[in-house]
């Protein structure tokens, strides 16, 4: 039986964040890779900081991501409280929405906490 609450399990999945936008792509068959090495958000129990580093991944088809909205939508993380695996999957989700690549990872590497290191990956397709 769990302590966390429905409400803080799903803390952070339904909160309006700002657009990414993308830019048509010019090239086929190339990846991508973003790297966010000051990734910040806030746990939805404690409401401590949680810092880490976030890794996207995605192979274009029509579109790529512009990096300045990016950069806009990854900074309203810095207040939201949201578990690491939701923010993980969140933005992947959120990339794949806008972008609509023909596949694409996130990997979420955060700082450890009371000794603790978790990496969530998430990738697309979803394989269920």
């Amino acid at each position: 039986m769990s302590n966390i609450s429905d409400k803080e399990a799903k803390a952070g999945l339904d909160v309006e964040l700002p657009k990414i936008e993308t830019f048509s792509n010019q090239f086929p068959d190339y990846e991508i890779k973003i790297d966010i090495p000051e990734f910040t958000s806030v746990c939805p129990i404690t409401g401590l900081p949680d810092f880490g580093t976030i890794v996207i991944r995605y192979v274009p088809k029509e579109h790529c991501l512009e990096l300045k909205s990016l950069k806009m939508y990854v900074l309203a993380y810095r207040n939201l409280g949201i578990f690491y695996e939701n923010a993980v999957n969140r933005i992947l989700d959120d990339v794949v929405k806008a972008c609509k690549p023909v596949k694409a990872s996130v990997v979420g590497e955060f700082n450890p906490r009371g000794g603790i290191k978790s990496v969530i990956e998430a990738h697309y397709p979803r394989s269920g």
